[in-house]
C-alpha cells in the first residue's frame, strides 16, 4: 500500500538589497537536494541572460492584473514600478507532491505568504553593518548613485521587519551564513526546533 508523500515545506528568504540573499539561496539550492526555487511571475523586462520559465515567468501588465483579479497569486507586490507574484497553483502542486520549495521575496510578500501558509518557515538575511551593506551595493557597479541611495533608504524599512521572521541569519562570512541556512532547512526536515538567535543588538544598530 503506497502512502501519499508528506507535504513539502515552504521556505521564504527575504533581505534588503545588498545583503547577499541571491548568492546564498543559489548556494543552498546547489548543496541541498530536494528544495527548489519557486519561479515568480513579473512584468519587468527580461535582462540579458534571463530565461523565461527559468529565472522568471515574464508577462505583460494586463495579463498580470487579470491574474491578480482571478486570485491566481499566493502573494504579489509592486517593486520599483514592476509587478512580481508567486503562482498559488504552482506552489500548492509542488508542496502536495512532497517537494520543499523556496520563495525569494520581500517582507511584504512574506507577510502575505505567512497568512496564507501559516506553517511556512521564513528566514531574514541581515548584513553585518550598514557600512558593509553600502559597500556591497556600491561593489555591484551596475547601479546609479540615485538607485544606491534609494536601496539604502529602503533597506531600513525592510530590516525593521526582520523580527517578523522565523529565523534571522547574518551574512558576514558567506560560508558561515550558508551553513546556518542549511541548518535551518535540516532542522525543519528533522522536526527539530529552529535556531533562535534574534540579533536584537545588530538590528538596533542597523536601524539607528
Amino acid at each position: 500500500m503506497s502512502h501519499a508523500p508528506a507535504a513539502g515545506t515552504l521556505f521564504i528568504v527575504s533581505a534588503p538589497s545588498g545583503a547577499g540573499k541571491s548568492t546564498l539561496v543559489n548556494a543552498l539550492l546547489a548543496r541541498e537536494p530536494g528544495i527548489a526555487l519557486s519561479i515568480s511571475h513579473t512584468t519587468r523586462a527580461p535582462r540579458p541572460g534571463d530565461i523565461n520559465g527559468k529565472h522568471y515567468h515574464f508577462v505583460d501588465r494586463a495579463t498580470f492584473e487579470r491574474e491578480i483579479a482571478a486570485g491566481a497569486f499566493l502573494e504579489h507586490a509592486e517593486v520599483f514600478g514592476n509587478l512580481y507574484g508567486t503562482s498559488l497553483a504552482s506552489v500548492q502542486a509542488q508542496l502536495a507532491a512532497g517537494h520543499d520549495l523556496l520563495l525569494e521575496i520581500d517582507w511584504q510578500g512574506a507577510a502575505q505568504v505567512r497568512k496564507a501558509v501559516p506553517d511556512c518557515v521564513s528566514i531574514f538575511i541581515l548584513p553585518p553593518s550598514r557600512a558593509e551593506l553600502e559597500r556591497r551595493l556600491r561593489a555591484r557597479a551596475s547601479d546609479s548613485e540615485a538607485t544606491i541611495e534609494r536601496r539604502l533608504a529602503d533597506s531600513r524599512e525592510e530590516m525593521s521587519h526582520a523580527r517578523e521572521f522565523s529565523c534571522i541569519i547574518v551574512n558576514d562570512v558567506f560560508e558561515d551564513a550558508l551553513a546556518q541556512l542549511q541548518a535551518v532547512v535540516r532542522a525543519v526536515r528533522a522536526g527539530e526546533p529552529l535556531p533562535h538567535e534574534r540579533h536584537g543588538n545588530l538590528i538596533s544598530q542597523l536601524l539607528a
